[in-house]
């Protein structure tokens, strides 16, 4: 088989801790948004001088990073928004996400320097809509979701070479086209549009007969109602041949608003599927069930391939709920190894002693250890760490380091799974 391009893993953080655990496990770039003109304004999101630390941190790991200005924007976006870009301009990203031709126009003005990439907002479908915006200097098009794997191909089949096609290959799915949903400002008063989504589609829903008011009924045979909006989360780890043979430069991965625990096991699975496949077709499908396997232990709300092989029909959607499936509970990152092979760890969810948990390293291995001790900062031994953000100490039961170090994750496997 001859050797495939390697296409950039893409990597989403909302936190500058987010951020690092991106470039651990293995992102080839990392998208984030600032304080300003991004769509994920519940987030946490960067102040300018977080974005100038990210930046720094990564590109001292060779990883690149790419900051959201993706609003669709009113006037009144527009004042503030050549100070924005040049303050982008000084600490210097390696690229801009921008849907709004306004926006787009102001940025290149302000950052000459930085190359714009167009976000998936701007509905791009077809490969004349590539053509515009390479003419017009953008240098990376993100397709709308709604676009096959054979129409992807004829795209790249019909634009210049150095035009870059981005597409979103693991995640949420609106259920609006592209991300326009209007949902949210009818009936919160909330601009999905402007970063302020209140994820109406996730909402539980009803019939009511214009002459019955009041009598509520439910559209699926379910006594808790039905939840037709509710799209499955996108996954392709499967098809990961077919991404790059259809030509996409860079696997994009939604969440910037996840844990780190998340896009570790995200990222993980994503890098070492492309290194795989990359090496050997045949080393990739012996490899499947491990992808398989990782890739359900972040959180998710059951998986499709969205539109890349036809048209969703009704088995994309979740008609019962609205609730993500767990299957591992993100317990923290090791900030330190003792000499003893105790570890240091700001605590984010409870466990105990005598807990089976699991050590997550970036280049794939899965420790499993049991909880000997755990200890606070002031040296108190505890049985549990039932609060979050408590700094710990927890030994394993393994003698000396074990093989894990900085940066690792400690995750446990949810009750019930």
């Amino acid at each position: 088989m001859e050797k495939l391009a390697k296409p950039e893993l893409l990597i989403p953080a909302g936190s500058l801790d987010v951020l690092k655990t991106a470039v651990t496990y293995g992102a080839d770039a990392v998208y984030i948004g600032g304080e300003a003109f991004g769509l994920r304004a519940k987030a946490k999101n960067f102040t300018i001088e977080e974005m100038d630390e990210g930046i720094r941190y990564a590109h001292a790991a060779g990883v690149r990073v790419y900051v959201t200005a993706n609003i669709l924007a009113h006037n009144r976006d527009l004042d503030d928004a050549a100070g924005y870009f040049g303050e982008l301009d000084r600490i210097g990203p390696d690229a801009l996400i921008i849907s709004d031709p306004g926006l787009f126009t102001i940025a290149q003005k302000e950052c000459p320097q930085i190359p714009i990439h167009i976000s998936t907002q701007a509905n791009n479908c077809n490969y004349m809509t590539f053509d515009f915006w390479e003419k017009m200097g953008a240098k990376r098009v993100v397709c709308a979701r709604e676009l096959s794997l054979e129409e992807i191909r004829q795209i790249r089949g019909h634009i210049s070479p150095q035009m870059e096609i981005e597409c979103f290959v693991h995640g949420a799915m609106c259920i609006s086209y592209s991300g326009r949903c209007l949902l949210s400002s009818f009936m919160a008063g909330r601009d999905a549009n402007r970063g302020e989504c209140t994820h109406p589609c996730r909402w539980k829903y009803s019939v009511v007969e214009e002459k019955r008011p009041g009598e509520y009924m439910d559209i699926e045979e379910n006594d808790r109602g039905t939840f037709i909006f509710n799209s499955k989360d996108l996954c392709m780890i499967d098809h990961i041949p077919e991404l790059i043979d259809a030509g996409i430069n860079s696997f994009k991965i939604e969440g910037r608003m996840k844990t780190a625990l998340y896009v570790a096991t995200v990222a993980r699975c994503y890098r070492k599927a492309i290194d795989d496949c990359c090496r050997s077709r045949d080393e990739y499908e012996r490899n499947l069930d491990w992808y398989r396997s990782e890739i359900g232990k972040c959180t998710y709300r059951q998986y499709t391939t969205g539109f890349y092989f036809g048209k969703p029909d009704q088995n994309a959607q979740i008609y019962d709920n609205s609730t993500y499936v767990t299957e591992a509970v993100f317990l923290g990152t090791i900030d330190r190894v003792l000499p003893d092979g105790r570890v240091k760890i700001v605590q984010k969810n409870k466990f105990c002693v005598g807990d089976r948990i699991e050590i997550m390293k970036a280049d794939g291995t899965n420790i499993r250890v049991t909880v000997k001790t755990i200890e606070s900062e002031d040296g108190v031994r505890q049985e549990s760490a039932p609060h979050a953000c408590q700094v710990l100490y927890v030994g394993f039961d393994a003698e000396g380091a074990g093989g894990w170090s900085e940066k690792d994750l400690l995750r446990m496997q949810s009750a019930g799974v």
